[in-house]
């Protein structure tokens, strides 16, 4: 029996990890190309550190506009299996680009059907038991989270060996794999909401307008996420440069760093629970602020000092996501993906707001402009958060 009969399918063991490992490894093809990019500017010019990761950020964010909707009116599964077979094509495109306009261009496609990671946070609340959502949620943001730091790791490695080109090609093959994944693990559903696209998309203005809680909570964790990108798409950029050296490999290792901040997750969860999710979205913003002062003081000649600024940086970030993702999703359960919708679309244009900026301060001020963009943004993120006077969720429907 399919939703649309009235039967909400279980949430099995075979579906959590398939919702995680999907969550992660769509995710992180838009974040393939950060280690590369000392490459992709020796073969295509300075300015594919500015075009590549932008043109990513902004497919997804138009992906989770115009794609993530479909979920609350669309079978979840074949959204998300034709999503993963669509990346596996633009990824090999990605892989035999001969110039800077074609590779911009299937970064842009990379980016879009990636959104199929922003399918997997919605359909595991929708199938999920109302005593365990938060727990399982909060699972599959690690899985999403993880891919999001290890995609530079495994990146850096595979480029510094083989070159940029075969990272795609992997990534090709990966997405081909998770495909299989989703269709193998995942429950089959029916039409969730009988509802045209039409009528989905302004039912997120409507969402806009009536829900302050859900304003701040995009704007907050937008203002922080361009800040993280700001610093990410120039890091390589930084240690691959004298006096460090690294190779693309060594840049991507301190993904690994970042992972411990994914594991925060869990944790942030559970104090939001019993503290609410202010506090602790004040505390990211501090500790984001924070890690832009230790990378300006001594991020230029010390490669410990930039490990501590990733650790910072990464916890503050998905410890306010956490809270923010939260007070969101309990405004209106029925519209969970199109609240996803209005949270990640408004990060990832910051995201890519936030790349550019960073990229062009290295490239016109150096690091200390990369400190004061991803220093500005935090900034900006904390003033909203202590600002923050949206009270009590609203209850206001949304079909």
């Amino acid at each position: 029996m399919t939703q649309s009969q009235g039967a909400t399918p279980r949430l099995t063991s075979r579906a959590r990890i398939g919702l995680t490992l999907i969550a992660g490894g769509a995710v992180a093809n838009i974040y393939y190309n950060q280690p590369l990019l000392a490459m992709l500017v020796t073969e295509f010019g300075a300015r594919a550190a500015l075009w590549i990761p932008a043109a990513c950020l902004t497919g997804y964010g138009l992906g989770i506009l115009l794609l993530v909707p479909l979920g609350d009116g669309l079978p979840r599964r074949s959204l998300i299996v034709w999503q993963l077979l669509g990346l596996a094509v633009v990824l090999v495109a990605a892989a035999l680009a001969g110039n800077l306009p074609v590779l911009a261009l299937a970064s842009l496609l990379i980016g879009f059907l990636a959104s199929a990671a922003q399918q997997a946070v919605p359909f595991a609340a929708e199938l999920a038991p109302d005593e365990s959502r938060g727990r399982v949620v909060g699972q599959v943001m690690t899985g999403l989270l993880s891919g999001i730091l290890l995609a530079r790791t495994v990146s850096g490695f595979v480029g510094a060996h083989l070159g940029w080109r075969a990272v795609f090609l992997a990534a090709a093959g990966v997405a081909l794999g998770m495909a299989a994944i989703a269709a193998a693990t995942l429950p089959a559903t029916g039409r969730a909401a009988k509802l045209r696209y039409r009528a989905l998309m302004l039912s997120i203005l409507h969402l806009v307008r009536t829900q302050p809680v859900l304003r701040v909570a995009a704007l907050t964790q937008a203002l922080l996420f361009a800040s993280f990108n700001a610093f990410w798409t120039s890091l390589a950029l930084l240690v691959e440069a004298p006096p460090f050296g690294l190779t693309a490999a060594g840049a991507g290792l301190f993904g690994v760093i970042g992972v411990a901040g994914a594991l925060v997750a869990p944790l942030s969860g559970g104090f939001t629970d019993r503290r609410g999710a202010r506090p602790m979205a004040l505390t990211g913003c501090v500790l984001t602020a924070a890690a832009f002062l230790v990378l300006w003081a001594v991020g230029q000649r010390s490669l410990v000092a930039i490990g501590v600024g990733v650790l910072l940086i990464d916890i503050g970030i998905n410890a306010a996501l956490i809270a923010n993702q939260t007070r969101a999703y309990a405004l209106v359960p029925g519209a969970r993906g199109r609240i996803n919708t209005v949270l990640f679309t408004t990060m990832f244009v910051f995201a890519a707001i936030g790349a550019f900026a960073g990229s062009q301060a290295f490239l016109t001020a150096g690091w200390p402009g990369v400190c004061a963009v991803g220093g500005a943004f935090a900034g900006l993120a904390l003033i909203v958060a202590v600002l923050d006077r949206s009270g009590k969720v609203s209850s206001s429907q949304v079909t």
